[in-house]
């Protein structure tokens, strides 16, 4: 399969709809059907249920859409990796969202400095959930990122688990209690134990109220509209007079991790990864 037939695949995979396909790809629609077809009779299945009023993907098309989704995001990446190898000014691009270290950045920068195969480190300040496409993409070479993400082509080590705490507004009733309950919370589809709902339910928030960075996310909190769990050095770093910062024991910790690609053979990179799964250790003892 060429790169080509996998983007007018995607293309079209995306819209359900070959005449806006073509639009978005810049060409003709006759031309982009012709190649469908081709990259069915090659792959020998049927990629697209067709009728007059709708495309739709078959079982086999969806599989495709993933893998080739991957596949597009590798090639493209694997360009950004070598082009910022080329440069002069070879550099390593770290992911993160701010405030979404742990509070250990400046250690685990201070100590990568150290290493005979660090590189300058050039941060990389990202949007909600979005280290993991930064990294698939090659725009970044490493990443601080909270579980769960997606870990499609990345590979991770833990760099630190601690507490997360109920973040509700000052004046909220439960506020006037030491510890509660995750039940208390009454946070939908979040349960002890477990993080899938919990992203899902911070996921939603950011779409529906266009949230941009975490001081937004604690304006909504301070306002009564939303309440949440926040990892322990978020809530250190935010002490505001409107918000009530309180103890959730049965709540699931918040793992931080470090992710990298997983066809990375960067001895630079892997420096940094080494640094970051071992610096707790090193922090707690000078402490």
């Amino acid at each position: 399969m060429e790169s080509r037939s996998l983007r007018y695949f995607v293309a079209v995979a995306e819209e359900l709809n070959f005449a806006r396909a073509a639009e978005r790809l810049g060409i003709s629609a006759p031309p982009l059907s012709r190649a469908i077809r081709k990259l069915e009779a090659d792959l020998g299945v049927t990629l697209f249920e067709r009728t007059t009023h709708s495309v739709e993907l078959t079982p086999a098309g969806t599989v495709l859409l993933g893998e080739a989704r991957i596949a597009l995001d590798a090639l493209q990446a694997a360009g950004r990796r070598a082009q910022r190898a080329a440069a002069q000014d070879a550099k390593l691009v770290l992911a993160l969202k701010a405030d979404g270290d742990g509070g250990l950045l400046e250690p685990i920068l201070a100590r990568y400095a150290t290493e005979p195969a660090a590189l300058p480190v050039t941060l990389r300040l990202s949007g909600w959930g979005d280290q993991a496409r930064l990294l698939r993409q090659g725009e970044a070479d490493a990443a601080l990122i909270y579980e769960p993400f997606d870990h499609t082509g990345l590979d991770a080590e833990t760099v630190t688990v601690e507490r997360r705490l109920a973040a509700l507004p000052a004046t909220h009733p439960l506020a006037a209690r030491d510890h509660l309950a995750l039940a208390d919370l009454a946070i939908p589809g979040v349960e002890a134990g477990r993080l899938d709902g919990l992203a899902d339910y911070l996921d939603a928030i950011v779409e529906r109220h266009h949230i941009a960075d975490l001081p937004q996310l604690l304006t909504l909190v301070e306002l009564g509209e939303i309440v949440t769990l926040l990892p322990e050095s978020v809530t250190n770093r935010y002490p505001r007079p409107g918000l009530a910062y309180r103890e959730v024991p049965d709540a699931p910790p918040a793992t931080l991790s470090i992710a990298w690609p997983q066809q990375s053979c960067s001895t630079a990179t892997a420096a940094l990864v080494r640094v970051a799964a071992s610096v707790v250790p090193a922090v707690e003892a000078a402490a």
